[in-house]
């Protein structure tokens, strides 16, 4: 199981203060260093944390994957395209949103992400869609032409209760299965953190989890590294 760090509250907090810091690139060089497989940031519309000059310098500092997280808006479009991260994952936003409310709506959104993923492919660049554990939305996704899926673990991570717990892990594991059987590769994130991800890494058609805030939270106290050293033991 491989481990994607998303590191945009590192951002969030230099931001609170428009500081200088804490600079992004050096938490994405000690989560390299403990052992992540790629680093996960999200360039936002409204700017709100990573900002292109933290794109550029991860894609020339960072030694693992790049994964960038982006709307479909043009301007973000070509912004991924001039810098060409490893990955981009194409995610719904809303500008009122404190984090990504659910998975993007391939069906309804057709056109547009497949012109977005046709630019993307153009540009060199690996694109995976974020998407509800839907059979639909797989299928759309496959339709696009995309080889891999990041599966929303919001609702699972969300739960109220052990039951409701049961039986969104349950939707995840059919959904992971069926897009397998579709030929696409399968990551899964949203919501994750120490007490609910052992259950998601045991999925077996699940190949990464992508975990921002939790690991954040946990390097407040514990320091970044030995955080992401504890992510990595459990998944």
């Amino acid at each position: 199981m491989k481990l994607g760090v998303n590191i945009d509250h590192v951002a969030t907090l230099r931001e609170v203060r428009r500081g200088i810091e804490p600079e992004p690139v050096f938490a994405a060089l000690a989560c390299q260093a403990a052992g992540a497989e790629a680093i996960v940031i999200h360039l936002r519309e409204d700017r709100r944390h990573i900002k292109e000059r933290d794109l550029y310098i991860l894609k020339e500092a960072v030694k693992i994957k790049l994964n960038l997280e982006m709307s479909v808006a043009e301007e973000i479009v070509k912004i991924a395209c001039s810098a060409r991260p490893d990955q981009a994952t194409l995610v719904p936003e809303k500008r009122q949103e404190l984090t990504t409310e659910g998975g993007l709506d391939v069906v309804s959104h057709f056109k547009k992400i497949k012109s977005a993923c046709q630019k993307l492919k153009n540009s060199g660049i690996a694109t995976s869609l974020f998407i509800d554990p839907d059979k639909k939305q797989i299928d759309a996704a496959k339709k696009i032409g995309v080889t891999m899926i990041e599966l929303h673990t919001g609702r699972y991570a969300d739960a109220a209760g052990g039951k409701e717990r049961l039986k969104y892990l349950k939707e995840i594991k059919t959904a992971a299965a069926y897009a397998k059987r579709r030929g696409l590769d399968v990551c899964a994130g949203h919501g994750l953190n120490y007490y609910n991800v052992s259950d998601i890494a045991k999925i077996a058609e699940i190949e990464e989890l992508n975990i921002g805030y939790s690991i954040v939270c946990r390097a407040v106290l514990a320091g970044l590294e030995l955080a992401v050293r504890q992510m990595k033991a459990l998944i």
